[in-house]
């Protein structure tokens, strides 16, 4: 889905044209993967709009540097300001929001001292990931990193190759997403989603030391399925469990609450959004959208008139 090019991109506390947002080839992110970065949501509501859990994200954007040992030179407050700002400039929402911190020009091995950390933050629309009402997605081959290979709870880019290689095989046979296993053969995620399971009225979703990434979608909607007293519990999830579920779903902002119709052909309970999965995207929705209260404090208000709200 082709990236629409806003006015403005926020780079190391300056506004700066769109098209001037350029780095060196011979940057040291270009040949060795070296950024982290966030996806973020900013929703239409009837009043304006406003991003979703914009410090959660941004607090785990600090993190994935320090785990990476790159050193952010702005704060938390001072990247959630830059945010709206960029936001407002561009006067654009509902959007995604993509801040990236990247290490430049300056150094050619593998060791990046030397080399200048980059901070930009952009924003731009962008709709639905996963087409449809529900996905047809499959088991990858590829599985997901080992542990004490690259770090799971980094959001980094270099480990969105593992990424591309499961979402390439899943779209070369026909399916819209591919959920990766981990090194032990239970379920991690999807290429760029977290993974939730409902069975006998219980929500299952993988612990996170499996490989798969601390979402702060995957937060929201545990703290949401509590919220309606659904029982949840995080745990290993056997392959087999998948086929066998009345429901499942992934999660992310990218994706936000997506139902699964099938998996590897098999049909998941009768092929249609699950009870549970609409209520938790009802409200999910309801909340990013401004239609029910903000009651977990989730929302950074921003001064754009916004279009129409996005619905489940």
């Amino acid at each position: 889905m082709p990236i629409q090019a806003t006015s403005k991109i926020w780079h190391n506390g300056n506004l700066i044209p769109w098209e001037q947002a350029n780095i060196h080839v011979m940057s040291h992110v270009i040949h060795y993967g070296s950024s982290v970065f966030e996806g973020i949501r900013c929703y239409g509501q009837p009043q304006g709009s406003a991003i979703f859990r914009l410090p959660e994200h941004m607090q785990r954007l600090l993190d994935s540097a320090k785990i990476y040992r790159i050193a952010v030179p702005f704060t938390l407050d001072e990247l959630c300001s830059a945010v709206v700002d960029v936001i407002e400039a561009n006067g654009v929402a509902p959007c995604y929001i993509r801040p990236i911190v990247l290490l430049g020009y300056g150094e050619i091995g593998v060791n990046p001292k030397g080399s200048p950390v980059e901070v930009y933050i952009a924003n731009f629309p962008w709709g639905k990931y996963v087409s449809g009402e529900s996905a047809d997605v499959c088991i990858s081959s590829w599985n997901r990193l080992a542990p004490n290979t690259l770090p799971a709870m980094a959001k980094a880019g270099a480990n969105y190759m593992n990424s591309q290689l499961i979402r390439m095989e899943a779209e070369t046979n026909g399916y819209a997403e591919g959920i990766a296993l981990d090194v032990n053969g239970q379920v991690s995620e999807g290429s760029g989603e977290n993974v939730f399971v409902v069975r006998n009225g219980v929500i299952y979703t993988p612990t996170l030391g499996n490989s798969a990434l601390s979402g702060i979608t995957r937060d929201s909607v545990l703290t949401i399925a509590r919220h309606l007293g659904f029982t949840v519990s995080e745990q290993a999830i056997p392959r087999e469990m998948l086929y066998i579920a009345d429901e499942v779903f992934f999660t992310g902002t990218a994706a936000e609450v997506t139902p699964i119709r099938s998996i590897d052909r098999i049909v998941i309970g009768d092929g249609k959004p699950g009870e549970i999965t609409r209520k938790i995207a009802d409200e999910y929705f309801g909340i990013a959208n401004g239609l029910k209260p903000d009651r977990f404090g989730w929302l950074t208000p921003v001064k754009v008139n916004a279009s129409e709200p996005v619905s489940a």
